[in-house]
């Protein structure tokens, strides 16, 4: 693992540094979702049930499912964005991972479903999608 880590922190081409970040992104909020209890709240508060916020809720969508796939889908995107077969596969990928990570809280003890976090993990998705529509667009003028 550390001779990875090498590999990705000595090369000279920063799309290896993307890919590092964002499959450690990746995984890290795999374990976060299907973890019972909180490991955010265990680490920050010292307790399992406790849910850190960083900011309040926007019309009952989690803010905090907002911008971490909002990170996510950035290290995704950016590595992805110019292929347009890649990039399209990206976004599917970021849209299936965000529904299929909430939906598994219906299995997962001292979890529940909730549709606000659901639709902050796909509004995440999205708004970093249509961030690099729009960023394309203007570098090309």
């Amino acid at each position: 693992m550390i001779l990875i880590i090498y590999k990705y922190m000595r090369s000279n081409n920063i799309i290896y540094i993307y890919k590092f970040c964002f499959h450690i992104i990746n995984f890290l909020t795999i374990v976060l979702y299907i973890y019972p209890g909180n490991l955010l709240g265990w680490l920050i508060y010292g307790d399992f049930n406790r849910e850190p916020k960083f900011t309040g809720d926007y019309l009952e969508i989690s803010s905090n499912h907002v911008y971490l796939f909002i990170l996510l889908s950035f290290f995704c995107l950016k590595i992805y964005f110019d292929y347009k077969t890649k990039r399209n596969f990206a976004f599917i990928y970021l849209i299936f991972l965000s529904i299929f990570l909430e939906l598994l809280h219906i299995v997962v003890p001292e979890r529940s479903f909730q549709l606000g976090d659901l639709f902050g993990n796909i509004c995440g998705v999205v708004l970093c999608f249509i961030f690099f529509i729009v960023y394309n667009r203007f570098k090309k003028i």
